[in-house]
């Protein structure tokens, strides 16, 4: 029987004024498992992906990390095994670097980083022309150009591609293409995709589009008050419809 990457066990989390966020939450993350992950405003998503990441601690509860308990773990040492792209184009890339740079700089997750411009050559900047090149925004011709005059597709592109750099044990994607415009947001849901299936990454994806949450992805959960009220996977999430996940939208 194959075992659960990451899993959340009655996770819990209530803030001072006695709110529930998460509610005994239980989630066991399978290997190559790519979850899309809907709920209203409030339903936790943005909580769940925050305790996994380890920057909100739980109040009860626990979670695990290929069988060992990680609750405790600090968040930066959790970045040796889990990446996570934002919502905002400008987090996760150095605004004065090159894209070149960050790209480098995202080889060393997890260990010591430290930068040398003597390590930019020829033949890693061959590797980056063609790894840019797949996302398909042009990316590649401004391998020396400045992150911070990126336009938002190409540096949330970036982002992502820094992310998966080194192959993560969970990828979170936090809204990813939401502050995109349409085709941009098509344009890297696509790349998204390919990514995760050709690499066998194994990934959580929140979104608001009931019509990605149905396309990509071999699972989907709905969280609704702090508790998963929907969890399919396959064949049953094929046969769903945005009319049937809507029916989970309600406070």
């Amino acid at each position: 029987m194959t075992k659960a990457v990451f899993s959340l066990k009655d996770a819990t989390v209530t803030v001072p004024n006695g709110t529930t966020i998460l509610n005994d939450l239980n989630l066991d993350i399978y290997p190559e498992d790519f979850i899309t992950v809907l709920g209203t405003n409030g339903a936790g998503k943005s909580t769940l992906f925050n305790v996994i990441s380890g920057d909100l601690a739980l109040t009860a509860g626990s979670i695990e990390h290929e069988g060992q308990d990680i609750t405790q773990m600090p968040a930066v040492k959790r970045t040796s095994f889990l990446a996570r792209v934002f919502q905002d184009p400008k987090l996760g890339t150095a605004p004065r670097m090159t894209v070149a740079e960050n790209l480098l700089l995202a080889e060393k997750r997890g260990s010591k980083r430290t930068l040398k411009n003597r390590q930019l050559t020829n033949e890693k900047l061959t590797t980056y022309f063609n790894l840019t090149k797949t996302m398909g925004n042009n990316l590649e011709d401004r391998l020396q150009t400045a992150t911070g005059s990126l336009s938002g597709g190409q540096r949330q592109a970036l982002s992502f591609l820094m992310a998966t750099r080194v192959k993560p044990g969970l990828l979170l994607l936090d809204e990813h293409t939401a502050a995109l415009d349409p085709k941009t947001s098509d344009q890297l849901m696509a790349a998204t995709n390919h990514q995760v299936k050709d690499n066998h990454l194994t990934a959580l994806m929140i979104t608001h589009n009931l019509k990605d949450a149905l396309t990509y992805g071999n699972r989907l959960i709905v969280l609704n008050a702090g508790k998963i009220v929907l969890d399919v996977k396959d064949e049953e999430k094929d046969q769903l419809s945005e009319a049937d996940l809507l029916t989970y939208f309600v406070h």
